[in-house]
């Protein structure tokens, strides 16, 4: 150690040979920066002796212009002759090594403070990792010396340095401050042991956050989950119900077992991190990441479980991608058993992937099998992640949260809450997915594709095409302790047996199934694709001139840098006219030039595919189009109107699109969009009411563009209800409701001439009938038929009349009466 000068120079040497070949990066340093009290000493731990560990945290410290761990330091009139120790002490001359030894250095100064008063140090712990740099590795192979759980010895530790050490990552973690341990006032010794102990628990927790958990082997995990008691009920019951031996439904029971495991190897995640890389660079032209702070900030101590938005089958490998660019180890991923396909199967199970069936109804010994391994992921502290979607989005919206994997992790966290878990809500936005003309074939009418391994083929011809970037955004996390109390304050002393389930439980699970999609379109990337798609798919023929959709785009960035949709909400850079030129160069738009200039307008092949990327962020401009809609068919409506209106119609918006804001939120959001409006241009304030532009005014008709947003959603709830009112009271089941309102859409589409295939999405009619019933606006009978309140016919027209233009008021209700009666 370079504790005297000739040792220092001995060290200077080695680290300079060191550094012939090493190369190495600081991960996260800004954040750290930021933590460290420059006036306060600084003293560095690492947590097992290592020369060549050291060499790299003086060569980044040096580098990021933090104080070198090899000079001298005083703390509280204590001189020690370097700035560092190891957690585990040296061993002495004859290898020997005294694990349950304490630093000297860290006895020193801890002395020191307690005798002076004003006296603290920082101990900022140092983690090295070596072959933890994936977008610089070109040899799978060597991926195999990387960072692992295993016992390393000084041969394998020179190994790792030859073969890896140009691909070297050292974390430093936020400082410790000795002063706040001293000022608990436990003693000397206690205060020794209780700083070794947080410093213990710190390194395994760093190291399982970047490495993974310690990983046990797969057949001892998979036998283990056969000797559950829950596991072991439900092969007795499978015996009994199948008339079998036991001995055959135990064989059931881990075949099951075997089809639902993953089989984790670090070497295979390592070996698809460098294939991801290649191929991120190849198909996509960047990938940005915001808010990734707030998944470090909870990644130790806690079992963390991924919930990200599903646009394409690329959101299973991105999220892993970027966790273990960023330090963190990549997750254990529910897929669908449908991707357990020859060889792909096989690679995705070893880099984390467990396979789930679409659905265990009637199959319980199934559940209780994949139930119970589940329950070991958590308790063993492994990051999981999941789609609370159920499959991929292929109209662009977020889709009604589909509650089974959420159930099942709250069963498990009532069994066992020792250790504590916290969802991560991750949006992931496309400037162009990858699926997007099987999308298209899809929203068209066609049969979805089964998976095949030939669609490899296609993602390499694939590459040859322009897809832009991709934004992943973390939003804010949910913790599901207070979470749970908040919901069912009595839940922790409801903890009974396994297959226990409150009543409570299903009601909870639902609500927290909202509360991520919310937070997943929270976290909204607003790119230049969906802001171009809603600009000219709320024109007639989706068409503006170039200097019109300039004016109409700089008009949406300014509003949304007015009233920002939610701090966890991005914007992209630049102007409407750069917005342009980027979608142009991604050929999403066609142009048509004449003497007066460019006309950009959408051929019908993009005008449907378009209305993906616009759906992305409807959630985003649904309430100032909204209140945008109530000055269609009124030159002047108060402000007292405008809210009792807006408080009408909200539920149902924000049921559909997943909004953030509460009702009781929402008078307070309306005022801040009035007061964008008017400051645009595109409202005037006379007293307590608001005012349009003149019809032949530009601003009105960027007003009817920001309106026509929500016109198509305004639209189906008003032909939900006008089916309901001519069918009259207990006619008709909300089954039949909702295939009538489909039919409707249908045929509403072709007579108006609407390319927007999601409008006659049943999904859709089924959710805001089923908000209907959640208000209470409509009831069931006995029977399963639909009565409704008496007064909700003069409640519908009358916000109809605000908010539809009086020809598409007049269609539906024409359509509705032509209906024959059920």
């Amino acid at each position: 150690m370079p504790r005297y000068p000739f040792r220092r120079f001995g060290f200077s040497a080695l680290r300079r040979l060191l550094y012939l070949w090493v190369r190495s990066e600081t991960i996260n340093q800004s954040a750290v920066s930021l933590r460290i009290d420059r006036s306060k000493p600084v003293l560095y731990v690492l947590q097992q002796p290592s020369v060549s560990d050291l060499a790299v945290l003086d060569t980044e410290c040096r580098k990021i212009g933090l104080p070198r761990p090899v000079m001298p330091v005083t703390v509280g009139g204590n001189s020690e002759p370097a700035a560092f120790f190891y957690l585990t002490p040296e061993p002495d001359w004859l290898g020997r090594q005294d694990k349950r030894g304490a630093p000297p250095a860290l006895v020193r100064s801890l002395a020191s403070i307690t005798h002076n008063d004003t006296a603290d140090a920082q101990v900022i712990p140092v983690s090295v990792f070596w072959g933890q740099s994936p977008d610089s590795e070109k040899s799978a192979w060597k991926l195999l010396f990387a960072d692992n759980w295993a016992v390393t010895g000084r041969l394998r530790k020179l190994a790792r340095i030859l073969i890896l050490g140009r691909k070297t990552r050292l974390q430093l973690s936020a400082p410790i401050h000795l002063r706040e341990l001293v000022d608990q006032g436990k003693g000397p010794e206690r205060t020794l042991r209780m700083v070794q102990r947080i410093l213990r628990v710190h390194f395994r927790n760093q190291k399982t956050a970047v490495i993974g958990p310690d990983l046990s082997h797969r057949r001892t995990l998979v036998k283990g989950l056969l000797r559950a008691p829950l596991v072991r009920e439900a092969i007795l019951r499978e015996s009994n119900e199948q008339n079998i031996s036991q001995e055959k439904a135990e064989a059931s029971a881990l075949r099951y077992a075997n089809e639902i495991a993953a089989d984790v190897s670090y070497p295979v995640i390592r070996f698809i991190e460098v294939v991801l890389t290649w191929f991120w660079n190849k198909l996509y032209e960047g990938v940005k990441v915001n808010h990734i702070e707030r998944v470090q900030d909870v990644a130790h101590g806690n079992e963390i479980v991924y919930v990200p938005c599903h646009r394409s089958h690329i959101d299973y490998l991105l999220l892993s991608y970027l966790l273990f660019r960023n330090g963190l180890t990549p997750p254990h991923i529910a897929a669908g058993i449908n991707l357990n396909m020859p060889v792909v199967g096989s690679i995705l199970r070893r880099g984390g992937a467990f396979f789930m069936r679409r659905s265990f109804k009637g199959n319980q010994l199934y559940t209780a099998v994949f139930n119970e391994y589940l329950h070991s992921l958590f308790t063993r502290g492994f990051s999981t992640e999941y789609f609370v979607e159920g499959g991929r989005s292929r109209t662009g919206r977020m889709l009604n949260p589909r509650t089974g994997m959420l159930a099942i992790t709250l069963r498990s966290y009532l069994r066992d809450s020792r250790r504590p878990i916290v969802f991560v809500p991750v949006y992931i936005g496309y400037e162009r997915v990858f699926e997007g003309r099987t999308y298209l074939g899809e929203l068209r009418g066609a049969a979805k594709k089964k998976e095949s391994i030939f669609d490899l083929f296609k993602v390499l011809s694939a590459l040859k095409q322009r897809f832009g970037q991709v934004w992943v955004n973390f939003g804010e996390p949910i913790h599901l302790t207070p979470f749970l109390e908040q919901h069912e304050p009595s839940w922790r002393k409801q903890q009974l047996a396994p297959e226990f389930r409150p009543a409570w439980l299903t009601d909870a699970t639902n609500h927290l199934g909202r509360e991520v999609a919310r937070r997943i379109n929270d976290a909204a990337a607003i790119n230049p694709i969906n802001l171009v798609a809603l600009a000219l798919l709320s024109t007639g023929r989706q068409a503006l001139d170039e200097i019109a959709l300039t004016r109409v785009l700089d008009l949406y960035l300014s509003l949304l840098r007015k009233v920002p949709y939610s701090p966890s909400a991005t914007l992209p850079e630049g102007s409407g006219r750069d917005l342009i030129e980027y979608a142009r160069s991604l050929n999403l738009l066609a142009e048509q030039k004449d003497a007066l200039g460019r006309i950009l307008y959408l051929d019908e092949q993009n005008a449907v595919l378009m209305t993906y990327y616009r759906n992305n962020v409807l959630h985003v401009f649904a309430l100032p189009a909204l209140i945008a809609s109530f000055f269609q068919s009124n030159a002047r409506i108060s402000r007292e109107q405008l809210l009792r209106f807006a408080h009408a119609l909200y539920p149902y918006l924000q049921a559909e699109l997943f909004i953030r804001w509460s009702a009781e939120e929402l008078t307070g959001e309306v005022d801040k969009w009035l007061e964008a409006l008017v400051e645009q241009g595109l409202l005037r304030q006379e007293n307590d009411a608001y005012l349009r532009p003149a019809p032949s005014s530009r601003e009105f008709v960027q007003l009817t563009l920001l309106a026509r947003a929500i016109t198509q959603t305004l639209q189906r709830f008003y032909m939900a209800v006008a089916l309901l009112l001519k069918a009259g009271q207990k006619q008709l089941s909300a089954e039949e409701l909702e295939d009538l309102c489909t039919v409707m859409a249908q045929r509403l589409s072709i007579l108006h001439g609407l390319n927007a295939p999601e409008f006659f999405d049943k999904s859709l009619f089924r959710h805001f009938i089923q908000t209907l019933l959640d208000q209470r606006v409509l009831r069931k009978d006995d029977a399963g038929k639909l009565s409704y309140h008496r007064l909700l016919g003069d409640l519908a027209e009358g916000a109809a009349k605000r908010v539809l233009p009086a020809e598409i008021r007049l269609s539906i209700r024409q359509v509705a009466l032509e209906h024959p009666a059920p």
